[in-house]
């Protein structure tokens, strides 16, 4: 229990629930990706994501070819069921939020099928810029 008296939460409570990672570099999420309200796309995950994943925001992620990107990690579960981290690039449609936040409300890699409009954002970064952000 914490000083206050409320139950801390556990270390790896985040480990249980898919993590969405939004990168906002170089590239990503700037002007340099016209057409695209950025400010409200983060929102839009953040809020319909708020109590089915880890939502995080990191720098730039060396796939500026693929801005936006969003990389989608599965959660435990999702893991053991044998669910790999899926990049997703040129994210700069507005529905693609409601697409990303239906799968993992799904369960997510491992777990639950894609929408079939998030195959044509899917593609495999280098190993080099995967060891870089996967656990």
């Amino acid at each position: 229990m914490s000083r206050r008296g409320r139950k801390a939460a556990p270390a790896n409570a985040g480990a249980a629930r898919c993590t969405v990672t939004v990168c906002r570099g170089c590239c990503c999420g700037t002007a340099k990706i016209p057409g695209l309200d950025h400010p409200a796309q983060l929102d839009q995950l953040r809020s319909s994501l708020a109590q089915l994943a880890q939502v995080r925001i990191t720098g730039c992620l060396d796939a500026c070819e693929h801005a936006n990107v969003i990389v989608i990690q599965p959660s435990a579960a999702g893991r053991a069921a044998g669910g790999r981290p899926v990049w997703l690039g040129l994210v700069n449609d507005r529905d693609a939020a409601n697409d990303i936040a239906a799968w993992v409300e799904a369960g997510g890699p491992g777990l639950a099928d894609p929408p079939g409009v998030l195959d044509l954002y899917a593609f495999t970064p280098s190993r080099r810029i995967r060891q870089a952000v996967e656990p």
